[in-house]
């Protein structure tokens, strides 16, 4: 049996154990091992098995993880969603449409702190969506508007997703977290153009007299100032990103208890569920290093990028096609699944045809997003369904759909002109 046939047929195993739902750390290790004794035999397989924990144990960058998961995860339970949907809303002055963009904005910002899509859909569920349809806004715009929202949460700094994506590469976190930011601020505003069209007919002519403009900002001053001191001090040089991972952890607990939005048992909880979500992704890290091995064993990567590139396939042909790829796949695995199974494999494809891997990512999240709301099987409708059960699920298909068109269209932008997406992070090397 050729490397090459024993990669092929380790990835159709892979593929047939994550639809029958055993677990992708399972999967991945099991794969990942067994293909490595296959060609190297027991022994070196089990040396491999043995390294990879301690390889995750001394990387120091990964503390990020579990620093910036918890910042979220205090965001989550402080309230800080209700404060910024009202901010939004009032900045938007009350015109036709205005929740539903409120709705985009506020999800970004929210973004901004909690760096999880399914957190930021399901926190702006709960404030949003009743808002919406009690103004008399059709249930499929609410839904959409909040599904749609929802995608920031792994775009926007700090990004969970962005950092598992950075230490599978080798990349910096700062760099990608620089890369992401121009390209999320123009996805919230495709996200709004959009929810802004389907208002003319789904939306109320004239809605409620918003909060005054001064007064909702004055809540949300502990958001702005816990972005500032994070991301702002990391792109500043201030703080490395696991500097600025424990200063966001700590002034979230402070800015917290001080405003009075949480208590220290919701406080306790958080931390719980933030070691239960951690330690799954170390376990799914520690099982895709070891298929990582496998796979730079068979040669499966140089074998794929020597035959396009001797095929005459163009670099814009091999991005077209990984698009359509991961935008299928999208539509069955999560998203930090799909990043540990398929980068290992194409990275070194898109390196052989001169891509930037810190720009390679930042597509990678926004078709991550495509899956997110793509019907009938994108996670944030089942959030937004699982929250507002009250809502059709038909209504919640119909309503993401349209929204599909902003992510597809930063695609098209970012392909034809990759430079605004390379700009902030040239300027921080």
């Amino acid at each position: 049996m050729t490397p090459l046939f024993l990669a092929f047929l380790c990835l159709a195993i892979l593929v047939i154990l994550i639809l029958i739902r055993v677990p992708v750390a399972v999967a991945l290790g099991l794969v990942g091992f067994f293909g490595y004794a296959s060609l190297d035999g027991f022994t070196r397989a089990g040396l491999a098995m043995g390294s990879a924990p301690v390889e995750l144990a001394q990387a120091y960058t990964f503390s990020v993880v579990p620093l910036f998961t918890f910042m979220g995860g205090v965001a989550a339970v402080s309230g800080f969603s209700k404060d910024l949907f009202g901010a939004a809303n009032a900045m938007l002055r009350g015109t036709r449409g205005s929740l539903s963009v409120a709705s985009i904005f506020a999800s970004g910002m929210f973004g901004a702190i909690c760096g999880s899509s399914v957190a930021t859909a399901l926190t702006m569920s709960r404030v949003s969506i009743p808002e919406m349809l009690k103004a008399g806004y059709s249930p499929s715009l609410a839904a959409g508007a909040v599904a749609a929202g929802g995608t920031l949460g792994i775009l926007i700094p700090p990004s969970l997703i962005l950092m598992i994506y950075a230490i599978i590469a080798q990349l910096s976190i700062t760099e990608l977290f620089a890369a992401a930011l121009i390209p999320g601020i123009i996805l919230i505003i495709l996200y709004s153009l959009v929810a802004v069209f389907i208002s003319r007919t789904a939306a109320p002519a004239s809605e409620q007299t918003p909060p005054a403009i001064l007064p909702a900002l004055g809540k949300i001053w502990h958001v702005v100032l816990l972005f500032l001191v994070t991301i702002g001090g990391m792109y500043g040089g201030f703080f490395t990103p696991t500097e600025a991972a424990a200063v966001g952890a700590f002034g979230a607990i402070l800015l917290a208890l001080l405003t009075r939005a949480t208590n220290m048992s919701l406080l306790g909880k958080t931390a719980l569920e933030t070691v239960r979500l951690v330690s799954s992704v170390i376990f799914i890290v520690m099982a895709s290093t070891i298929f990582s091995y496998f796979i730079v064993q068979t040669g499966l990567s140089n074998a794929i990028s020597d035959q396009l590139l001797n095929g005459g396939f163009s670099g814009l042909s091999v991005i077209l096609l990984l698009c359509l790829i991961y935008i299928i796949l999208g539509c069955f695995l999560e998203g930090i699944s799909m990043i540990l199974i398929t980068v290992p494999v194409v990275l070194p494809l898109i390196l052989s045809f001169g891509f930037d891997p810190v720009w390679f990512g930042i597509l990678l999240v926004i078709l991550i997003e495509i899956g997110l709301i793509t019907p009938p099987l994108g996670l944030n409708l089942f959030v937004i369904k699982a929250v507002s059960p009250e809502l059709n699920i038909w209504d919640i298909y119909k309503g993401a759909f349209p929204f599909l068109i902003a992510p597809l269209v930063l695609i098209i932008m970012m392909i034809a002109w990759p430079e605004f997406v390379l700009w902030l992070p040239s300027m921080i090397k």
